[in-house]
């Protein structure tokens, strides 16, 4: 299997969802469905059912998780010496060269991305178009608007 790249803050954060999923959801899913046995008749039971498909989707969730974990690639930003080129885990200082407007991304693997916190997927186009660039370098963006560039101001590794 491929290895999934997360850097350090993303790889706690999904060890922290699958302590939460193991230690504190699943035993109480466990108890719901011991309770709604209690009540008597199953095939009716909906209070049954639905803790069913809550533990379903607990299960599948801790396998993901578990899964993502063992095959991770997970990287430092602070302990990065890329020269300033735009790489995995690299904060990035963009200006629009149309709009003049002034971005901060931070490239990052595909379950920490967040666009509200500044955080970019390292599939998206725009972290697609910066990998390999240096600051002072232009990116044309392929976006689902047209394409789009970007003048790369700084490159940082925090």
């Amino acid at each position: 299997m491929n290895k999934i790249p997360l850097t350090v803050i993303g790889a706690e954060k999904l060890r922290a969802e699958l302590q939460e999923l193991k230690t504190v959801q699943r035993p109480a899913v466990i108890s719901a469905i011991a309770e709604a046995r209690a009540h008597g008749d199953l095939s009716e039971n909906a209070e049954y059912a639905a803790a069913k498909e809550r533990q379903s989707f607990i299960e599948g969730r801790i396998a993901e998780l578990e899964g993502k974990l063992s095959n991770a690639q997970i990287i430092n930003p602070a302990l990065l010496d890329a020269d300033g080129r735009c790489v995995f885990g690299a904060t990035v200082e963009l200006e629009d060269v149309t709009s003049r407007e002034v971005v901060t991304y931070q490239i990052v693997g595909d379950d920490e991305a967040d666009i509200k916190q500044g955080k970019i997927s390292i599939s998206s186009p725009i972290a697609r178009a910066l990998i390999g660039k240096y600051s002072g370098d232009v990116a044309e963006v392929l976006a689902p608007g047209g394409v789009r560039e970007y003048e790369i101001l700084d490159v940082k590794y925090i």
